[in-house]
């Protein structure tokens, strides 16, 4: 669905949510396409546990020891 950009912002929050119903909207100016809205649903979906499991091949046995240039640091 095409809408000018008056009536985007008469309408937004209407127009968020008929993206995230699915539907394709589009926001013109002079009849031009202009900007497409498209939802983000990957970032509102919840983290799953252990999906990056198998992905770190090894690590050293000195990962977690103190670096040597940061000793002023820790008292």
């Amino acid at each position: 669905m095409q809408f000018n950009i008056s009536e985007a912002e008469r309408n937004f929050s209407q127009l968020i949510q008929m993206t995230l119903e699915g539907k394709e909207v589009v926001i013109t100016h002079n009849n031009q396409p202009l900007v497409r809205l498209q939802a983000l649903t990957h970032l509102m979906s919840k983290r799953q546990l252990g999906s990056l499991q198998g992905l770190v091949k090894s690590i050293s046995s000195d990962f977690d020891d103190s670096l040597d240039d940061f000793q002023t640091y820790i008292k």
